[in-house]
């Protein structure tokens, strides 16, 4: 099924307690994977995607917790990439309908290490390589993007890393999404009342390690006089140094807040009766820190 590459194999039987039956459209075939790491244990929610020859995706999904999956194409030719946290990726290219291909093919991945942690110390977040940006759904369909231009922030990082803290401080003020009088309108009363509640503020003593370089930022947020638990799902990108040799370090972040935990209630209904804007805020930072000698 698959060209040689370390670790890809094909197996004959695959020993099953259970069979449901599946009827295909007569022109179907069966692309059918296990994806395994070095010691073949199955890797559960790695991400495949299958392509036509020409790029165009076909099925993409999640592995199965057997580290399974099984899509049904029209036969002919594809190629196929297999992503997970913590391993390398892999990219190949399949016939499926070959008689001479039987089975389920066995993909092995090989392991990473994940980027070395920052040194333990305190460090400062750099604004002008940082951005905190939102996204939130408008008039059912739509996106409206947009960002805050001043914050800041410092981290100390512990000797454990989960022992770490974080404190974020951001200026409701200068929220920006290209058009002024709907800024303005944010800064009022109706969302943010940046008059009274001038800053945001993320607060974190929990550093959790997922998997590889994923982590989980928990804290609390206060936001329109408002806290709640608030979780980042964050990935470690390493660290290096920077032009004038200073140690850097970076990091991508994303949350999701329901605007009505933090009382953000102003709505408007359109004439179809569709809400003018979505219940949710999705969060995505992408930050840089610099050490503190």
């Amino acid at each position: 099924m698959f060209g040689r590459r370390r670790g890809m194999e094909t197996t004959s039987g695959a020993a099953s307690t259970t069979s449901a039956t599946l009827t295909l459209p007569h022109t179907a075939r069966l692309l059918s994977c296990r994806v395994l790491d070095t010691v073949h244990q199955p890797i559960r929610q790695a991400k495949f995607e299958v392509t036509d020859p020409i790029g165009r995706r076909v099925v993409s999904g999640e592995t199965d917790p057997y580290g399974g999956f099984t899509a049904a194409v029209p036969e002919g030719e594809y190629r196929l990439s297999v992503t997970a946290e913590g391993y390398a990726p892999f990219h190949g290219a399949t016939l499926v309908g070959d008689p001479a291909q039987p089975g389920t093919a066995e993909i092995i991945l090989d392991s990473v290490e994940p980027p070395l942690l920052p040194q333990p110390g305190h460090w400062e977040l750099d604004p002008t390589h940082s951005s905190i940006a939102f996204t939130a759904r408008h008039m059912g369909f739509a996106r409206i993007h947009g960002r805050f231009t001043t914050f800041a922030g410092a981290v100390r990082i512990a000797e454990r890393m989960e022992d770490s803290s974080m404190h974020v401080i951001i200026d409701t003020t200068s929220i920006d999404t290209g058009m002024r009088r709907r800024d303005d309108h944010l800064r009022s009363a109706d969302f943010l009342d940046a008059a009274r509640h001038p800053r945001v503020e993320f607060y974190s003593e929990r550093f959790i390690h997922r998997s590889g370089s994923r982590w989980a930022v928990a804290g609390a947020l206060t936001l329109h006089g408002v806290s709640r638990s608030v979780t980042l799902d964050t990935q470690y990108l390493g660290h290096g140094t920077g032009l004038e040799g200073e140690p850097r370090a970076a990091c991508r972040a994303t949350a999701e807040l329901n605007r009505g935990d933090f009382a953000l209630n102003w709505q408007s209904v359109l004439a179809q009766g569709i809400a003018a804007i979505g219940p949710s805020v999705e969060v995505e930072l992408d930050v840089q820190i610099v050490h503190k000698a």
